[in-house]
Order: structure tokens, then C-alpha cells, then sequence
């Protein structure tokens, strides 16, 4: 991944809104969620939420597609995990503290 596009996501990210979006859309999978499901769930009129969905579609972060009157929004996790990974390997290096604290059997130290 490039820079700038690291860079993109991450500020697209670094919102309470926007991470509160991809929060709902991760576990939703390839199936996705309607604009009307995630403007329900986050309390945002319409266009509020469609200026946080095209930040976070401008990022690369979401896809849409129209499925009759709906726009159904996914996560695309390979830009997602991109950004993980530009931050463990061009960033981090893949440091072994930093990357133990990211095994789900691990907890962070206190």
C-alpha cells in the first residue's frame, strides 16, 4: 500500500462516525448493510451519513451497489487490511512487541 493511501484511510478512520460505520460493517460481511441500517444504528439523517459513507468510500474503506430502491455499503477488507499492514511492516517493521499485542490470545500488557 502507498503512503497517501494509508494516509487516506486512516484519517478517514480517525472519526467517531466513520469507525462507528466500519464497526457495523465488518461483522455484516459480503451481504452489507443498507444506508437506511446504518443511518438507524449511528442516528444520522441522510445527509449526514452519505457525507461520512463517501469519506469512507473516497478512502477505498467501502464499496456500494443498488439492490433495487437500497444502496447496500460492504467493507472492503483487503484496503482494511492494508492499512494494517503498511502500519506492522512499513511503519512498525513488524516489531515482535508490537506484533505479540496483536494475537487475539494475547492481552495487552497493563
Amino acid at each position: 500500500m502507498k503512503k497517501s493511501r494509508a494516509l487516506d484511510a486512516l484519517a478517514a478512520l480517525a472519526n467517531d462516525t466513520r469507525l462507528d460505520i466500519i464497526r457495523q460493517l465488518v461483522p455484516a460481511g459480503r451481504d452489507g448493510l443498507s444506508a437506511g441500517d446504518i443511518g438507524k444504528t449511528v442516528k444520522l439523517p441522510a445527509s449526514r451519513l452519505s457525507f461520512h459513507l463517501a469519506a469512507l468510500d473516497n478512502a477505498g474503506l467501502v464499496s456500494s451497489r443498488r439492490e433495487s430502491r437500497n444502496i447496500i455499503y460492504t467493507v472492503e477488507y483487503k484496503t482494511l487490511g492494508g492499512v494494517f499492514g503498511y502500519l506492522m511492516n512499513d511503519c512498525c517493521g513488524a516489531h515482535p512487541e508490537i506484533c505479540a499485542c496483536l494475537s487475539p490470545k494475547t492481552s495487552p500488557a497493563p
